[in-house]
């Protein structure tokens, strides 16, 4: 929670997490799927009770915070969700309605299937970024062929960005024509995980929308050097 609170100081308006469920339902924003590699305990917080996930430390420090605080801590802060298993997808869906919060979540998944669930559960009334085979088609539409009319329809449809790396096995994502194909279809490309500031200036040169970035006072330096900095408020 630390990390968001610093995040929101410094004046950003969009935060991002992943969400776990715990055995019994409760939903964490937490990366990993066990709490061995920063945690001071250790098994799958999908296969713990909340009472034991919530023992666990940070660092020995931070507890894990609960979803519905980072939600409820900033109303008016936008939250980019990765929802990393099946069993978040019920319960995400559940504390969005909750909450209201349709307007201010963007789901995305590493999963297609996930995704498609997690869009259907919250009854398609939160935007999501592009699944896998959405991001394939729109590298494809790039280079010259296809997909573009069908991504144009998703922009519409309330799936609006593509959520990428800048290359993944050697294959390079990001590059001039994805992004000018991304933005006549309507939608925008978000990079992650951008900690260099010379590689931010690089994105941001081609046009890229968003950054996500643990290096977050570095960027708001980039972005403010270059008069594209507009802080929360």
């Amino acid at each position: 929670m630390a990390a968001f609170e610093h995040a929101v100081e410094l004046g950003y308006s969009y935060l991002e997490t992943d969400a776990h469920a715990t055995a019994d339902g409760v939903l964490v924003a937490f990366h990993d799927h066990t709490l061995d590699r920063v945690t001071d305990r250790t098994g799958r917080v999908s296969e713990l009770p909340y009472r034991e996930v919530a023992k666990a430390r940070i660092g020995g420090t931070h507890e894990i915070p609960l979803l519905a605080d980072v939600l409820g801590a900033w109303p008016d802060v936008r939250v980019n969700i990765d929802v990393k298993e099946a069993s978040a997808i019920e319960p995400l869906a559940e504390l969005i309605k909750r909450t209201g919060a349709y307007d201010r979540v963007c789901l995305t998944s590493f999963s297609d299937q996930r995704l498609a669930r997690a869009r259907r559960a919250a009854g398609g009334r939160v935007c999501s970024a592009l699944g896998p085979r959405g991001v394939a088609a729109l590298r494809t539409a790039a280079i010259g062929s296809g997909y573009g009319r069908l991504l144009a329809g998703l922009a519409r449809a309330g799936v609006p960005c593509a959520q990428v790396p800048i290359g993944v096995r050697g294959l390079r994502i990001v590059t001039p024509a994805f992004v000018r194909t991304a933005h006549a279809i309507g939608m925008q490309v978000h990079v992650w995980t951008i900690d260099a500031p010379q590689i931010m200036e690089r994105l941001l040169d081609l046009g890229v929308d968003g950054i996500m970035t643990d290096n977050i006072s570095g960027l708001r330096g980039v972005l403010d050097a270059r008069g594209q900095w507009y802080p929360r408020h």
